[in-house]
C-alpha cells in the first residue's frame, strides 16, 4: 500500500528545479523531489548516529575511514568478480 501523500508548495532556484525536471523522467517531479528528501533525511539520521557514536568513542580518524573504504572497494570487486563467474 502506497504512503498517503500530500500537495506542497516549495520554492527554489529556478535553475535546480528545471535541471531536476529534466531528470525526473516518467516517474515526475513530484516523485524526484520526494527521493531526494528522502536521501537527504537518511543523510541527516546518519550524521546524528555518527555524533552519537563520537560522543561515546571519540572522533573517526582518516585511517579508520580509508581502511572501510578499502575493505568496501574490496567487497565490491568480489562481488564483481563472483557475478562475472555466474555469468
Amino acid at each position: 500500500m502506497r504512503e498517503p501523500t500530500q500537495k506542497y508548495s516549495i520554492t527554489m532556484p529556478r535553475d535546480i528545479a528545471e535541471a531536476a525536471r529534466a531528470r525526473s523522467g516518467p516517474s515526475g517531479l513530484s516523485s524526484y523531489v520526494a527521493a531526494a528528501v528522502a536521501r537527504q533525511i537518511e543523510r541527516d539520521n546518519l550524521n546524528d548516529l555518527i555524533q552519537v557514536a563520537e560522543a561515546e568513542h571519540g572522533p573517526i580518524t582518516e585511517e579508520e575511514i580509508q581502511a572501510l573504504r578499502d575493505q568496501l572497494h574490496q567487497a565490491r570487486e568480489q562481488q564483481r568478480r563472483s557475478g562475472a563467474d555466474a555469468a
